[in-house]
């Protein structure tokens, strides 16, 4: 029997892939707690290009103040992840490319089935914990990808990523999740969930668009 090791670690919840959910807001997965916010990047080709580099590069993350550490690709074959139509109806396994991408300073690109530890401090709250990719989508007018937790410790579930050019030739960006108190004290005290998310979903928000403003959801 081949060892276990942390590329081998499922997610700790079973909704994968549930923030591609149009209902998501209406009916997150049981016990969660579903959150959207959005901004507009800008117009055009160009905007939507830079926008989808610095998304697969962890550049959300990392100007979010969050170290990305230890991101390493799956060791088994390539996991394309799991999407779904507006009906709720699963659809073919997304396509994976086999070549690997790397960021400016050598980390690797997002990848379907990719792990990385997410470290550092936002608004106050702490993040130390570790990630799985549970699906990546490149398409000409969307990019995305979601980031599912793996035996979290203070808070259980996924977040998505999203870049998307409109039919207007807007752009926009967006962060999705449906989480879950796992730690004592957030499960003594809601509220802090509700505002943790909101402090991370904002400085997301504003990693992405330099030109910050109000957030419209």
């Amino acid at each position: 029997m081949r060892r276990s090791n942390f590329e081998d670690q499922p997610v700790d919840y079973a909704a994968v892939g549930a923030t591609q959910a149009h209902d998501l807001l209406q009916y997150p997965p049981h016990g969660f707690t579903p959150m959207e916010e959005s901004i507009r990047l800008g117009s055009g080709q160009e905007r939507f290009e830079a926008a989808s580099v610095s998304l697969f590069s962890w550049d959300v993350q990392r100007l979010s103040g969050i170290d990305v550490l230890e991101v390493k690709a799956d060791s088994s074959t390539r996991y394309g992840g799991i999407r779904y139509d507006e009906d709720g109806t699963a659809l073919e396994p997304i396509a994976v490319s086999t070549e690997q991408r790397f960021a400016a300073d050598g980390t690797p690109y997002v990848a379907s089935g990719s792990t990385a530890r997410l470290r550092g401090k936002v608004g106050g709250f702490h993040i130390d914990e570790r990630f799985r990719v549970v699906f990546v989508i490149e398409e000409p007018t969307v990019t995305a990808f979601a980031v599912g937790t793996i035996g979290a410790h203070r808070v259980s579930g996924e977040e998505q990523f999203r870049v998307e050019r409109r039919d207007d030739d807007s752009v926009w960006f967006t962060v999705r999740s449906f989480s879950r108190p796992v730690s004592l004290v957030y499960r003594l005290f809601p509220p802090l969930v509700k505002m943790r998310r909101k402090a991370f979903a904002t400085a997301y928000l504003r990693a992405l668009s330099p030109l910050w403003s109000s957030p419209t959801s």
